[in-house]
């Protein structure tokens, strides 16, 4: 295959998790009496440029599609997380009510929301029907297409450029890398401001969060990587922030190469994060070694818990009907003779099915009625707020269980 960053040939595979389905692409019953489409699931390091990245098996409009089943307002913590932010960013940027926000991949709204509270215009590009409709019911002017420079500049024409504009862990999500970029500087007003937000590729070899690998997630960044898709794109890093979402993040703050320095340029940041991706060999093949090997002790170390309770007939129930969850699950083999039952808090997800492992996603009450004896957290990033929220299993003895980055019983 071809990087899709620098077209280098990219060819060694450093993580093979098999075959799998598409991670959101959760069934209805009715689905469940057909095949599902699985594609490989491999990732390769471009020797040349160092992004890591997934062959594209499908098109980007089929992998997110109309009813796309993710919604970000389903956790109070990335809710609280967005609400800081647009609070920072207000303050730092000095936005006000002539200033102009638009969010790439808006979903149902979770971040806008606060910017419309401060009284500031906003819109968001979101291509998802489901989460833009979710969206507007919140008041929030929504676009439903797929960025590109094309349609970045068809959205400027009607409605200008935007003085912010935020991409939050979307660029994994975009199969032509260099388009997308393009898309974003063509939105950014001259002295504006975009901040890109990501799961870190040092967090995500160097912590073992294999799961974090599936199909939307079409490339995994480092801020090497990162800065040389937006440098291709007249854009440039002015600051990075290291955030504990999603396992371990970066924030950039960016602006077009010709703009004044701004308020939240911090050059001493990025010289730091450089160096620390430096020191870990980030851009050296030894720094992918032995991820292999990592991943496979965790899915044996987890299907070992789930056998042993299964013959001493436990019970054992999961929180999280999570993409992450999803890629665990099919990597290890698991199904409902294993694991039954898996809660979710979205009523979007409630009533269908995991992909693959065909386990049946069902309400919280399930945890009550069960009184289940282990709980499998599968979004483990969200653990602390998952075991507060469930706290009264302890009542009955239930622990709780992650297994990335190990396996971990409590």
């Amino acid at each position: 295959m071809k990087c899709r960053l620098c077209c280098a040939p990219a060819d060694d595979v450093f993580l093979d998790l098999g075959a799998a389905p598409l991670s959101n692409a959760y069934l209805s019953a009715a689905q469940c009496q057909r095949a599902e489409p699985y594609w490989p699931l491999r990732l390769h390091a471009c020797p040349q440029c160092r992004l890591v990245q997934l062959q594209a098996f499908e098109r980007a409009d089929s992998v997110f599609s109309p009813d796309y089943a993710y919604f970000s307002s389903y956790s109070r913590s990335w809710l609280e997380h967005a609400r800081s932010f647009v609070d920072r960013a207000v303050d730092q940027l000095a936005l006000g009510p002539h200033s102009r926000v638009v969010e790439v991949a808006s979903n149902d709204g979770y971040l806008l929301q606060y910017v419309r509270q401060h009284g500031i215009a906003c819109a968001g590009i979101e291509p998802t029907a489901s989460t833009a409709a979710a969206a507007r019911e919140k008041g929030i002017e929504t676009h439903e297409f797929f960025l590109g420079r094309q349609t970045a500049r068809e959205f400027v024409a009607r409605h200008g450029h935007a003085d912010l504009v935020v991409a939050n862990n979307v660029l994994a999500h975009v199969p032509d890398l260099r388009d997308f970029v393009d898309g974003l500087a063509a939105l950014l007003a001259r002295e504006g401001t975009l901040t890109i937000e990501f799961p870190h590729l040092l967090e995500l070899v160097g912590g073992n969060q294999f799961d974090t690998v599936y199909h939307e997630h079409y490339s995994y960044f480092s801020l090497h990587a990162a800065r040389r898709a937006l440098d291709g794109a007249g854009l440039r890093v002015r600051a990075v922030e290291s955030l504990p979402t999603h396992g371990g993040s970066l924030r950039l703050w960016v602006g077009h190469h010709d703009a004044a320095m701004g308020a939240a340029d911090d050059p001493d940041s990025v010289v730091a994060h450089v160096a620390r991706e430096q020191a870990a060999g980030i851009d050296t093949d030894a720094f992918y070694r032995g991820f292999q090997l990592r991943a496979d002790s965790v899915k044996n170390a987890f299907l070992e818990f789930l056998l042993q309770q299964k013959r001493h007939h436990r019970r054992v129930g999961a929180y999280g009907a999570a993409a992450k969850g999803n890629t665990l699950l099919n990597y290890a083999g698991v199904k409902p003779d294993l694991l039954g039952w898996v809660v979710d808090a979205s009523p979007h997800k409630r009533g269908l099915f995991l992909p693959g492992s065909r386990i049946p996603i069902v309400d919280e009450s399930r945890i009550r009625q069960e009184q289940p004896d282990f709980i499998v957290i599968l979004p483990w990033n969200l653990r602390d707020e998952i075991e507060a929220q469930l706290a009264y299993a302890r009542a009955w003895g239930a622990r709780f269980v992650v297994a990335v980055p190990q396996l971990e019983i409590w």
